[in-house]
């Protein structure tokens, strides 16, 4: 805590003050939200003193608290966005169809609708996405070199993910480091469900791979074979896996997959995924017990997702719980 110097009303001098950490309540939009703010004292009297840039420091605290509770992009990432694809402010809004002032509206701290909030996320997390954008609504830059530069941004990025390790083995690898028993069949659901949950959540799939309809559910043929040795029992646990690689987004799909999903045995996670549609559609007329290697696409994961999604009102990836718990019921 080091003095400073601020005019105080009851000494009426300007005395050293003492910044402090405080508990602190604000409302928006008619609800009351508890943050950590700062305050200054009077080092002389105790007097609370008024310091411009505390009352700044305390709104933004306010509002970060706003946006975790509410599900709205951080500032931080939002302003990470055009650093990561080479983009201006400007360019960005109208790639994105909005008014040309919009994003630097928001990354001076104006606050997006949900809508516009969950459109950010999507693109902060998923480069892609971007890249679909950025060849859609080229034509709406007003100079050729703005989309060049961001095209070789996106491209790097893209070209990054492709060269190390794909997206489906970082997740097997952090399942392995956080699940002290997991068979190869309960590997193969948990990856199943962060597929089909992140989609629902993000409206993008993790994993480029699909996976096929067999008689025990859905399976990733490549991941069978590399673990089919272990057959029932758990496989080896991978110490020290690194998470900070994941997107806030994957890791609090992966987390509740893990939390949610993984606490039930690889035969009980095969029973719910053949009383849900995907696996269901996917083997059609087919005998219980005739192998396949139907492909359960990919628009058949991400309709059911986000229609469960939809029907549990889930606000956030921690309500994948009740699903879980109701489909462990079912019978």
């Amino acid at each position: 805590m080091n003095p400073k110097k601020s005019f105080c009303e009851e000494c009426r001098n300007d005395v050293d003050y003492i910044e402090a950490a405080a508990p602190m309540v604000g409302t928006i939009k008619e609800k009351a939200y508890h943050y950590i703010g700062k305050e200054a004292h009077c080092a002389d009297c105790g007097s609370q003193l008024f310091i411009p840039e505390f009352s700044d420091y305390n709104l933004r605290a306010l509002y970060d608290v706003y946006r975790k509770e509410n599900h709205i992009i951080s500032l931080e990432q939002l302003k990470e966005i055009p650093e990561k694809y080479a983009i201006g402010k400007r360019p960005l809004s109208l790639l994105l169809g909005w008014g040309e002032q919009t994003f630097s509206r928001y990354a001076d701290g104006d606050m997006p609708t949900k809508q516009y909030s969950d459109i950010l996320v999507r693109l902060y997390n998923d480069p892609a996405f971007y890249s679909e954008l950025l060849e859609a609504n080229k034509g709406s830059l007003k100079s050729a070199r703005a989309y060049e530069k961001s095209r070789r941004a996106v491209d790097a990025l893209l070209s990054a993910g492709s060269s190390t390790d794909s997206k489906i083995n970082t997740a097997i690898q952090y399942l392995l480091s956080q699940c002290e028993d997991i068979t190869p069949l309960a590997l193969q659901k948990a990856l199943y469900y962060i597929q089909g949950f992140y989609f629902a959540f993000y409206q993008s799939f993790l994993f480029s791979e699909d996976c096929q309809a067999w008689v025990h559910g859905p399976v990733y043929r490549e991941i069978y074979f590399r673990y089919r040795d272990y057959r029932f029992d758990s496989i080896e646990k991978n110490d020290g896996f690194d998470a900070s690689i994941f997107s806030s987004g994957e890791k609090a799909i992966y987390d509740n997959v893990i939390n949610s999903i993984c606490c039930y045995s690889g035969k009980i996670l095969e029973r719910f995924t053949h009383n849900e549609a995907p696996w269901l559609a996917a083997r059609g007329d087919l005998p219980v017990t005739a192998p396949s290697d139907r492909i359960i696409g990919k628009s058949l994961i991400g309709e059911y997702f986000s229609a469960v999604k939809a029907k549990y009102n889930m606000v956030n990836p921690g309500d994948i719980k009740e699903y879980a718990q109701d489909m462990f019921l079912c019978r």
